[in-house]
């Protein structure tokens, strides 16, 4: 106690060097990692903070300070850079004690390409510029689910073509389909439907968008009349089912406000488990998205540090709204967020934390849904964490295996031989941390493939390489007693004590048993076991087999361009590069196709001759 009063007590000494001038500062641990990163209007101030009055910091507060041991600062010219400095140097550290906004580029958004004759909806996940991207967003959205609901309420209600049919080049070219028949699509393919006729609707598609409902509602109105005067009854009697189908979604969105109310609304709710925020999204004076946002009990979610997530978080949106209001305990004075997002948006932004009236209740509102949020978020963390523990009693693990990761091979005869690598974190298949590999050892059979794909995981561990790390707590092979001896001998040579069980199938092709080499454990009684290690089973196997077809496809293509006159293996791979797809390098002049790398004008001509000579 004595040693971390006197550290403290160093740092506070060292922090009242600092210049009250604004900044960054970084405060490390004692292996020298940078553990949390603020920003400060008046460096020496903030610094001070956080080794003076230590009995009144939070629970969170106080173990960062328990684990700073030194610190350093970055002086800026004014408090807006500081801000901005703050978010990249969060994002390159990624500190264990500062809220982590997920990648705005991973947001989905609605795309609506104005730029086409005949525009279409699509999600993406990011916005696109530039001169040949003319096209508008809406959102980002706070799912997938969100967006797809969209287009489909759009795609009815407009009677939208969904196929995937590309107009005007195809319009005339096969029969209409079903949805025609039944009146659920205009019918652009039929060539009745003119690019003027299909943008007054794509105009109203605008508005709904916008949830402007009322405009789109009196648009439908007067062309419902004025179909019924020209005795077009059918489309008449359409538009009138659409315009009740609008009225009823207009019904289910809540009021909160009035028609002119444009806000984002943000409220916290927090304990020493979960932190969670939640952000009503409010246009028109009606709810239309509810996005959560779920920090760990390590994250410190504070004034400060919510004004740097919320210049994060709408760096990467097009929609800023000009009033956001924020729940009391986050509210701070802070007029440089509010210039930043001001210069960001081309409008002023007004911060506001209400104390009464129907704005405060809008943040409670918020609350709750950040309570409702976070009450979810430790549900199931304790569903995952009681599977994790059932997972560890079965195979008599000596702790709880929060990182699992597992292993398929595939290949295509004995070609294309890939090793695909899936990871489970707390339960849940983290993506992000997949691998594959391609192997490259002379072997030809699935041991030899598995231990040149474990030896190299672990060799990118030992070199520190992010992307491996830390190593797993639990290795599952698909396969049997063969495949487990193998992965053990890999990990004796490096010197690593991992437990490692194969996944041996059935004569349904289902895991009902695991074997650690010596002995077969059944879970086929263990239904929530059963169903999780089933569950990596087909993971591994699938991401494993799309691995191993893509590098297949790559090769098909590529053999097919070697046919070429003058175009060998290396150039065949620029090509592919270069295009991305074989439909592209089809459709490309000989112009472009020259521009490709090591690509030669007669080389260009033999390509488009190619692909062209039927014609």
């Amino acid at each position: 106690m004595n040693f971390i009063n006197d550290h403290i007590e160093e740092l506070c000494e060292n922090a009242k060097l600092l210049p009250l001038k604004p900044g960054v500062y970084l405060h490390k641990d004692k292996n020298g990692k940078i553990i949390y990163v603020g920003k400060s209007r008046a460096l020496r101030n903030r610094v001070l903070s956080y080794f003076q009055s230590t009995e009144k910091h939070t629970p969170k507060t106080a173990r960062l300070v328990s684990d700073i041991r030194s610190f350093d600062y970055i002086v800026t010219n004014t408090e807006q850079e500081a801000l901005i400095l703050e978010n990249e140097l969060i994002k390159l550290h990624n500190p264990k004690y500062n809220i982590k906004l997920k990648d705005s580029k991973a947001y989905p958004y609605l795309k609506l390409s104005t730029g086409e004759e005949y525009p279409s909806l699509s999600m993406v996940r990011r916005r696109e510029s530039g001169s040949k991207n003319v096209a508008m967003y809406f959102g980002p959205y706070s799912s997938t689910k969100t967006v797809y609901s969209i287009i489909d309420t759009a795609n009815k209600l407009f009677s939208l073509p969904t196929c995937k049919k590309q107009f005007p080049k195809d319009i005339g070219k096969t029969r209409p389909c079903i949805y025609k028949q039944m009146g659920t699509c205009m019918g652009v393919c039929t060539g009745e439907v003119s690019s003027e006729e299909y943008n007054e609707v794509i105009e109203k598609l605008i508005l709904f968008l916008k949830n402007d409902f009322t405009s789109v509602v009196k648009e439908m109105r007067k062309e419902m009349e004025k179909c019924a005067e020209e005795l077009d009854f059918e489309r008449a009697a359409s538009l009138r089912d659409s315009i009740s189908s609008l009225e009823k979604l207009k019904t289910k969105q809540k009021i909160v406000g009035s028609p002119e109310l444009e806000a984002d609304v943000f409220g916290l709710y927090a304990d020493d488990i979960i932190t969670c925020v939640a952000m009503l999204v409010i246009r028109a004076g009606r709810i239309c998205d509810v996005c959560e946002f779920t920090f760990s009990q390590n994250e410190i979610m504070d004034g400060e540090a919510f004004y740097s997530f919320l210049a994060d978080l709408y760096k990467g949106r097009d929609m800023i709204p000009k009033k956001i209001l924020i729940d009391p305990v986050l509210f701070c004075e802070d007029n440089i967020t509010e210039s930043y997002l001001a210069e960001y948006s081309g409008h002023a932004v007004h911060l506001t934390s209400p104390e009464r009236g129907d704005n405060l209740a809008l943040v409670k509102l918020a609350r709750d849904n950040a309570r409702e949020a976070a009450e979810k978020t430790i549900n199931r963390d304790r569903k995952d964490s009681d599977l994790l523990v059932s997972v560890a009693q079965t195979l008599c693990l000596e702790v709880v295996p929060e990182r699992i990761e597992s292993y398929d091979i595939s290949n295509s005869g004995r070609e294309h031989t890939t090793a695909g690598m899936i990871v489970i974190e707390n339960g849940r298949f983290k993506k992000s941390a997949y691998r594959s590999f391609n192997i490259t050892s002379t072997f030809s059979d699935d041991y030899g493939a598995m231990r040149e794909a474990l030896h190299r995981r672990i060799c990118r561990a030992e070199e520190g390489s992010d992307g491996f790390l830390p190593l797993p707590d639990l290795f599952l092979i698909d396969g049997g007693v063969g495949h487990v001896s193998t992965v053990k001998d890999v990990l004796l040579e490096h010197g690593l004590h991992i437990p490692v069980f194969g996944m041996i199938k059935d004569e349904y092709h289902k895991t009902r048993s695991l074997t650690d080499g010596d002995s077969i454990i059944s879970i086929a009684n263990n239904g929530a076991v059963f169903r999780f290690i089933f569950s990596i089973q087909e993971e591994v196997h699938r991401y494993s087999l799309s691995r191993m077809d893509i590098k297949r496809r790559k090769t098909v293509k590529q053999s097919s361009l070697e046919k070429i006159d003058g175009i060998g293996k290396g150039k065949a791979s620029l090509l592919l590069s270069h295009f991305k797809t074989l439909k592209a390098l089809k459709e490309a002049s000989i112009e472009e196709i020259e521009k490709a790398p090591r690509i030669s004008k007669k080389d260009a001509e033999n390509v488009y001759r190619y692909f062209h000579k039927e014609e």
